[in-house]
């Protein structure tokens, strides 16, 4: 049987196939609190047309999930994102961005499972909606870096101070990102690509 690339919607896009030199595929978690971002970026940065799975916010969440300092927010990840990038010919990343809200995150188990690390979107102007996803992050033994997402009008803080405010270990790369910004998301990837490479070749500690 003949099976060719289509851009008809009864076949694959050309665009969505894995190229052909693609020798591994890695799984990337993009988190953070509620409304940091998280859908932005992997819609920005994604090769192919991203998975979403935004909903309308109704009165459910009304009580419930904290607008404080995004009052505009009409949409909200209630499962995951999904993307795609190629870092090289050989190298994919596949991306799976978070659902914000606590009342969502049992579904956090899921999409972690099999990731080599993740990317920590922080917002300036709530980081307290990101204390419990960096303390997550750390029970399960996940790697990650942690990317500031630029806002309009969003206070603008050395990193050092982010990094204390945050209680993060000297190690972790804490970087500013614009979610906006393709060129930018992509050296948000390839920071913690960095990072997962060196810790993979750290020499263990001595006993």
């Amino acid at each position: 049987m003949d099976y060719r690339i289509s851009d008809s919607p009864a076949g694959p896009r050309r665009e969505d196939i894995l190229p052909a030199t693609t020798a591994a595929a890695v799984k990337v978690v993009i988190v953070g609190g509620f409304g940091v971002g998280k859908t932005t970026l992997v819609g920005t940065v994604s090769e192919i047309r991203p998975l979403t799975t935004e909903e309308t916010m109704t009165q459910a969440g009304v009580g419930v999930d904290d607008l404080a300092g995004i009052e505009q927010k009409i949409e909200t990840t209630v499962a995951m994102d999904f993307g795609r990038i190629s870092i090289n010919e050989q190298l994919v990343l596949y991306l799976f961005g978070t659902p914000g809200q606590e009342r969502f995150w049992f579904l956090w188990d899921g999409l972690f499972e099999g990731a080599l690390g993740a990317v920590v979107l922080l917002d300036t102007r709530r980081l307290e909606v990101s204390y419990e996803v960096v303390d997550l992050l750390e029970e399960r033994g996940v790697p990650f870096v942690v990317a500031v997402n630029s806002f309009p009008g969003a206070p603008v803080h050395p990193m050092p101070e982010l990094r204390a405010a945050m209680d993060l270990p000297d190690e972790v790369p804490v970087f500013p990102c614009d979610a906006r910004d393709r060129i930018s998301c992509r050296d948000a990837l390839m920071t913690l690509m960095r990072y997962l490479y060196t810790l993979a070749n750290r020499s263990p500690e001595p006993r």
